[in-house]
């Protein structure tokens, strides 16, 4: 069974960093040498609150990559191998708590940071970031993002001390639209999305796309609603149905997810969701048979990619976490933590300065997976899938999700080539 609390963690790292000992190979000194300490990476994430499934989420995908490390010896480096350990910081959903987070990880002399359920999070760590290590170049902070996927956080905000892993959100739209363009049952679409910088930056550039690729589509309702403050989503819903939308695209993730698809079944929508992150954390069952052909998606990767390497990946995801509520695992989570650990041990140190010089140029392929991280600007680069729900057994759906009875069923593979993007990042270097 699975428990990771924070008492439970810091335990762990106990029993793996200082409070193992080695004896000395001279016996008859019985002289104790400490093992060395573990590699600790802050967890900057909502913890609690209306977004703490997504954090958990997070955490048992960077625990389980952790654990794979550590079994092939941990972290190679001068002075013995270290084990890699991921430490919880709540942010509570909420700017200010994850700086003070920040200030937490850095007095327990903590220099390697990871967040991302959140753009406008990611936005105020990094110019807390680039002005901590301005002032203190002894204890510079790396921080790498899986999820934050604002494209202004690798353009105009590009930051050296900043890596995101994730396809940001002009990415996986330009993905979403090669699928959208040949739907030609759509002639009519609702723009919905979270208020804030992520949420903004997804309905803008969905308006550019649809311009650019359907202009034949009618935008009939275009909004942004409060994050993580909506309790009942039917007066959404309703103007929905109202509008005649054939489609609904939104960005939305978490429970604001979860909550407008629960809504638009019980009013009757019967269009379909072009979605970011509509393949998990509830989202299927909440639609069931309405949802079948219905819901879209767009990811790094999905659990019914054909291949040997993916399905052994998930497998023993599965088996690692067989609670079906725990079934919410990343590829591009574990190419994260692949790429520090490579960085790592190519730096021969845990600095930070020395490990970003070469985690820009880190190349990673796990499970037939390849990412190649772009120097110029710190945008991972690697191939999106676009996926639609079906039932478990229809063909393509060996798994489904959650214990749901439905999976996603790939229907379109972009390579990194044609994902890649231009980018106007003018990144200051130490």
């Amino acid at each position: 069974m699975y428990f990771f609390s924070h008492r439970i963690l810091k335990r762990a790292v106990l029993a793996l960093g200082a409070g193992v000992c080695l004896w000395s190979a001279n016996a008859s000194a019985q002289q104790p040498v400490a093992a060395p300490a573990p590699v600790r990476v802050a967890l900057i994430e909502s913890l609690s609150g209306p977004f703490a499934n997504t954090g958990e989420a997070v955490f048992r995908n960077l625990v389980w990559a952790a654990e794979r490390v550590n079994a092939r010896g941990g972290l190679k480096l001068p002075g013995g191998n270290r084990p890699l350990v991921f430490e919880r910081y709540d942010s509570k959903g909420q700017n200010e708590e994850a700086l003070s987070s920040l200030r937490s990880a850095l007095d327990d002399g903590i220099t390697l940071v990871t967040q991302g359920n959140s753009s406008s999070t990611a936005a105020v760590l990094i110019d807390a970031i680039n002005k901590h290590n301005e002032r203190q170049p002894a204890q510079r902070v790396l921080y790498l993002n899986y999820s934050a996927v604002d494209p202004v956080l690798t353009n105009e905000k590009c930051s050296y001390w900043h890596f995101r892993f994730d396809a940001h959100a002009d990415m996986r739209m330009a993905a979403l639209m090669d699928v959208l363009k040949d739907d030609k049952a759509v002639k009519s679409i609702y723009l919905i999305g979270q208020d804030y910088s992520f949420g903004q930056a997804v309905l803008r550039e969905a308006r550019r796309q649809l311009g650019a690729q359907r202009p034949d589509v009618q935008i009939v309702g275009d909004e942004l609603h409060p994050m993580g403050r909506v309790k009942d989503f039917l007066p959404y819903a309703a103007k929905i149905k109202a509008s005649g939308a054939q489609a609904v695209l939104t960005g939305n993730w978490g429970n604001d997810l979860t909550l407008l698809v629960k809504a638009a079944r019980d009013v009757g929508f019967e269009g379909s969701f072009y979605t970011f992150y509509g393949n998990a954390l509830g989202v299927p069952a909440a639609l069931g048979d309405a949802g079948v052909g219905k819901v879209i998606a767009v990811a790094d990767w999905f659990p019914n990619e054909a291949g040997a390497p993916s399905e052994a990946f998930y497998q023993s995801f599965r088996q690692r976490f067989p609670k079906p509520q725990d079934d919410y695992v990343h590829m591009r989570m574990q190419l994260m933590v692949e790429a520090l650990a490579q960085s790592i041990e190519k730096a021969r140190t845990v600095e930070s300065t020395a490990v970003a010089a070469q985690l820009e140029k880190a190349t990673v392929l796990f499970a037939g997976h390849k990412g190649v991280m772009r120097s110029a600007d710190h945008q991972f680069q690697q191939p999106l899938l676009v996926a639609v729900m079906d039932k478990q057994g229809a063909p393509g759906v060996r798994f489904d999700v959650e214990g749901s009875g439905y999976g996603f069923r790939v229907i379109k593979t972009i390579a990194a080539a044609r994902s890649e993007q231009a980018h106007n990042c003018r990144m200051q270097r130490p």
